[in-house]
């Protein structure tokens, strides 16, 4: 085990602490302001919800990492990691801003991508950057700045709204984001990459200690600004943490441990355009759309997505050559399997 482990154990607490303590209070604020999601059109809740939560989750998972730096947690980092953290953390504070200011003033679909990709953009000079991409037969290949610029601006912004599209039901994508930040944490202690590390454990404690209140029924929402924190973060610390390193396994385990978003999000839009419709006009095309359309009740739709989460971060232990994680990876489609098996009994009642 590594000496600094420690440091992560109170990054996930103090994440824990922060966002129980300080998810009540955003609720009565955005009460007492007005600030609330109406019901109606595609949403699935039935009464008025504050789409604020995103800010406990920003200010537990950015509190536990201040907590961490004046303890000295920072001292075990290389200089550049420590640069790289403070990296992630701007850029997620930007994206959270982005879609702080959506829930607060509804912008337009068109300024919130472009602010998104002025501020991927200022996060890779920051040193957030792709540097290579696995090619099937040839192994790694570099890549020149003028083609790791676009694909890092995609990755980001692509990332942070594939979470904010799963966002659609109780607890999935605070769900899903936990699941896939401690697989992200296990295989960066894995790989020597405490830095990396300490984000997603600290954003795994912030995501978990949300479903207190966000798990169905909700009490409050994560809304754009929770969505894009955590969507940017997953994929900054993706790209610090395992991309950087120059192995194959490596570069491709990011892509793994968030496929189901990743899939979700793509699904959707080649459904989208499929139809000859705009691929960001928002409908009922989505992965827990589907699972409700066919009979599956609101938490049993979570939990299967949930287990999807955990079989394809199994994959990744497995990929990635931890010890034991092929037999995690076999507990994990077991499960997956009997979640399945569970989801179409039930269906088959209800039909």
């Amino acid at each position: 085990m590594p000496p600094y482990i420690h440091y992560h154990l109170i990054a996930f607490l103090v994440a824990v602490a922060v966002v129980l303590v300080s998810t009540p209070i955003v609720k009565n604020l955005g009460i007492r302001s007005g600030r609330v999601d109406m019901p109606g059109g595609r949403k699935v809740h039935k009464r008025p919800m504050v789409r604020l939560g995103g800010v406990s989750i920003f200010l537990g998972t950015v509190a536990a990492l201040v907590v961490v730096w004046l303890m000295g947690g920072f001292g075990v980092l290389p200089p550049d990691k420590e640069y790289e953290v403070w990296g992630v953390v701007i850029g997620g504070l930007a994206f959270f801003l982005i879609g702080l200011a959506d829930d607060l003033f509804c912008l337009s679909p068109s300024v919130r991508l472009v602010l998104q990709a002025v501020f991927a953009t200022a996060a890779w000079f920051a040193g957030v950057q792709i540097d290579f991409l696995s090619v099937p037969f040839d192994g790694l290949v570099g890549l020149a700045p003028w083609v790791s610029l676009p694909i890092t601006v995609l990755w980001l912004v692509g990332m942070a709204n594939a979470i904010n599209w799963i966002d659609g039901l109780d607890g999935l994508a605070a769900g899903v984001a936990g699941i896939a930040s401690m697989v992200m944490l296990v295989v960066c202690l894995f790989m020597n990459q405490p830095a990396a590390a300490l984000i997603v454990a600290a954003l795994g404690g912030a995501s978990f200690a949300f479903l207190r209140y966000n798990f169905n029924p909700a009490q409050i929402f994560m809304g754009d600004g929770g969505a894009y924190f955590i969507g940017f973060t997953l994929a900054g610390v993706g790209v610090i943490g395992l991309v950087k390193s120059v192995t194959t396994a490596a570069v491709l385990l990011p892509y793994i441990i968030l496929a189901v978003p990743i899939l979700d999000m793509s699904a959707v839009i080649l459904d989208r355009i499929r139809s000859g419709k705009s691929p960001f006009k928002a409908d009922k095309r989505h992965l827990h759309h589907r699972l409700l359309k066919a009979g599956l009740p609101h938490r049993m739709t979570v939990l299967v997505i949930y287990a999807l989460t955990f079989w394809v971060g199994s994959l990744a232990l497995a990929f990635s050559g931890i010890p034991s994680g092929l037999a995690y990876a076999i507990v994990a489609t077991l499960l997956l399997t009997y979640a399945a098996w569970q989801a179409r009994k039930h269906a088959r009642s209800q039909g």
